[in-house]
């Protein structure tokens, strides 16, 4: 797992700054989507590339799909029931 990330949306340049290691998840899980959310949602099914980190105000574990944007208060981030982690890549 990743060390605590400030709150936005990562990129995939930005991630890779933090560590050399890429993770990708598939979605398993895109119902519930909130009326109010903004931005990017993902796509059951499909893999993305991830980074797992803990909320550095709540202090719980969430999934961070790189590339994918949102505006506060949740950026890119989702609860990590809904992805199943496929592999870890080393970038190095």
């Amino acid at each position: 797992m990743s060390p605590f990330l400030p709150d936005t949306n990562l990129s995939l340049a930005a991630a890779l700054l933090v560590s050399p290691v890429l993770d990708y998840a598939r979605c398993l899980d895109a119902s519930g989507r909130p009326p109010d959310h903004q931005g990017d949602w993902p796509e059951e099914g499909r893999v993305y590339p991830v980074r797992v980190v803990q909320n550095a105000h709540r202090g719980i574990t969430l999934v961070y799909l790189l590339g994918l944007t949102a505006p506060p208060p949740h950026y890119n981030s989702f609860a990590p029931h809904r992805f199943r982690m496929v592999c870890s890549t080393w970038l190095n």
